[in-house]
């Protein structure tokens, strides 16, 4: 149980700093940039399981930061063609 809130928090943490490194008003609550920040340390993790690539914790705070920002570039990408 521990273990899930330490994902939640390092998620969370994840998702301010790609939300304040990505320009623009990205209109997200709590909970949909906690989401962001663990998808985007979950995409980090998938590339960086396919390339080989080994990252300590620096590295793998720093790969989630540039998941996280990808991810937030695909949303507003959404929300635009949307119209949301």
């Amino acid at each position: 149980m521990l273990h899930l809130l330490w994902i939640l928090i390092i998620g969370f943490i994840v998702g301010l700093v790609a939300r304040a490194i990505h320009p623009g008003n990205d209109k997200m609550g709590f909970i949909f940039t906690t989401l962001l920040g663990v998808a985007g340390a979950l995409l980090f993790g998938y590339a960086a399981d396919a390339l080989h690539i080994t990252a300590g914790p620096i590295g793998s705070f720093i790969g989630a930061v540039v998941g996280a920002i990808v991810l937030v570039i695909i949303v507003s990408l959404v929300r635009k063609k949307t119209g949301s």
